[in-house]
């Protein structure tokens, strides 16, 4: 299983940014997906969880009414369309996979398949 996370850089405060996963090496509607990340010096928190059809999605809190995210199983690929950024949003974004989940929520401990991470950075 590969996945290559993409989109990241730079954005003031209070504007957008999307985010792409591409997935390989796997029946993509097959799995959970969900976005993490981690700010420096701080572990690796859950952003917003996917089902396997994309009809079900959860969002940490603070990224509620925010950040969007979605699944396009024709083309291996999940998204995180991100608004309103704010500086506590500066991270590595990264995208994860799992055959087995029952939930759009889930510790990354829980998560198979990692991506590689892609930085963003919301300036002031």
């Amino acid at each position: 299983v590969q996945l290559q996370a993409s989109g990241g850089g730079l954005v003031q405060v209070g504007g957008s940014l999307g985010l792409s996963c591409a997935a390989a090496g796997l029946t993509f509607s097959n799995y959970v997906m969900a976005w993490f990340r981690q700010a420096p010096g701080k572990e690796r928190e859950f952003v917003a969880g996917i089902s396997r059809g994309g009809g079900s999605t959860d969002y940490e809190d603070s990224a509620k009414g925010r950040f969007t995210i979605s699944r396009d199983n024709a083309r291996n690929t999940v998204y995180l369309q991100m608004h309103s950024l704010r500086p506590e949003d500066t991270a590595v974004y990264f995208c994860a996979a799992d055959r087995f989940l029952r939930g759009t929520r889930a510790s990354s401990s829980d998560y198979a398949h990692w991506g590689q991470g892609t930085l963003v950075t919301v300036s002031s």
